[in-house]
């Protein structure tokens, strides 16, 4: 394999991790295949940007509450200067929203697609991919106060033979089943040259069935034994979905749109099962680096393949009425919404501070405090939504444009959203 090669495959491999650790260790549950899978480790990089920014922020306002005449938090207008330095270094589009009590901000920067001239706003609806799964573990929590099943609820006791025995409803929630993430196993597959963008890319745009999924979880390498520790897993939440469609009867798309999307008030969003996309939206593409293909749009991806792991399209605005909704109690009762913030994987290398469906990240204005959210990033865009416990506090971010090289081959991403992010939860202090 020539260096060109080599690094297109290695920048692929990224791509295909979308930000989580790929599956490279086998277990004793793994089924060997001769198909193609990537095998690079990537870190969690979205996460970690964003704990990042939440202690420089809260490192920041600690500074200057020392100081007798201390910075003040940042404006409006230089919360809209951050979004266009984003663009100009090489973002298509970003959206925010800052809400504190009743006050908010909402601004928006680029175009709506690559190559187009319509401006982006800030109520343009995107894929907000993982940001899906807070939503899915709601649904799972509802059934849970109903009784239908608990945390200790083997999987196998709902779907027989689709995972190994021992795998609960808990571990799946907090990512610690082992299961492979898997999406990357499904396009490896498929694609004629996993090494290549254009036959990676290409294959996208095509339909992935239940099925499917579960032949890719049970075919890709596990990546530790059920319990032993933290593994991101699209596979896990997949899974989820499909167990809450066994107990109710309905679809996911029926059970968001009931029971999460009413009750929060996310009058703008939607779980589609096909590509494309109607109204004002943010397009996705994805950069691949210019010394390899550049540019790829994303309008044939077909949302089958993220499933109930991330399929949700929606807005700034219900991201934050979404974790709003969750923390003060409008979805779930009060003892499941701690349940569900209390993180699982404290004190583990290499792990956000995850709960179930939640992570939790430094809270810049509370000495001590945390905020509560999770991020998302498909392969064409990177979402952040963020609370705070008291549902008063929120931040919310949409990005297009993603870079898939960074970290692998570059040092230096497109793009950095952290100043942002930091001036944006220093704005709700």
């Amino acid at each position: 394999m020539d260096r060109t090669t080599r690094r297109a495959a290695l920048a692929l491999s990224a791509a295909l991790a979308l930000a989580a650790p790929l599956a490279v260790a086998g277990s004793a549950h793994a089924v060997s295949t001769d198909r193609p899978t990537p095998a690079v480790d990537v870190p969690d990089t979205v996460s970690a940007m964003v704990a990042d920014a939440a202690r420089e922020a809260r490192s920041d306002v600690a500074t200057n509450r020392t100081l007798a005449h201390g910075p003040k938090a940042p404006t409006g207008t230089q919360l809209d200067a951050a979004l266009d330095d984003l663009v100009a270094d090489g973002a298509i589009a970003v959206t925010a929203r800052v809400e504190k009590g009743r006050q908010a901000w909402s601004g928006a920067a680029g175009t709506r697609e690559r190559e187009g001239r319509a401006k982006a706003r800030s109520y343009d609806r995107f894929r907000v991919a993982s940001n899906t799964k807070p939503m899915i573990a709601t649904l799972v929590m509802q059934e849970v106060e109903k009784g239908t099943w608990t945390l200790d609820t083997p999987v196998e006791e709902v779907l027989p033979g689709v995972m190994p025995a021992g795998v609960t409803i808990e571990q799946l929630l907090s990512h610690r089943s082992g299961a492979p993430t898997a999406t990357d196993w499904i396009l490896a597959s498929r694609a004629a040259d996993p090494s290549s963008f254009d036959s990676v890319f290409a294959v996208m745009g095509q339909e992935v069935t239940d099925a499917d999924h579960i032949e890719a979880l049970q075919s890709a390498a596990w990546v530790n034994e059920p319990g032993a520790g933290y593994s991101y897993s699209n596979a896990g939440y997949v899974v989820l979905g499909m167990m809450l469609e066994e107990v109710t009867g309905r679809s996911v798309e029926h059970l968001l749109e009931r029971r999460v999307f009413a009750p929060a008030r996310m009058w703008q969003s939607a779980y589609p099962d096909e590509p494309g996309a109607r109204g004002p939206f943010l397009h996705e593409s994805a950069y691949t680096g210019p010394a390899e293909a550049g540019w790829y749009d994303l309008d044939h991806f077909d949302p089958s393949l993220f499933d109930a792991a991330g399929a949700v399209t929606s807005t700034t605005e219900d991201l934050a009425d979404f974790t709003e909704a969750l923390v003060t109690g409008r979805l779930v009762d009060a003892e499941t919404t701690a349940d569900m913030l209390e993180p699982r994987t404290v004190g583990q290398a290499d792990a956000p501070e995850y709960g179930l469906g939640v992570y939790r990240v430094p809270d810049p204005c509370v000495p001590g405090g945390w905020l509560y959210g999770h991020d998302g990033a498909s392969f064409g865009t990177i979402s952040i939504n963020l609370t705070s416990p008291d549902g008063e506090r929120q931040v919310s971010v949409g990005i297009t444009g993603r870079d898939l090289v960074y970290p692998v081959l570059t040092d230096e991403p497109l793009y950095d959203p952290s100043e942002l992010l930091v001036g944006m939860m220093q704005a709700t202090c």
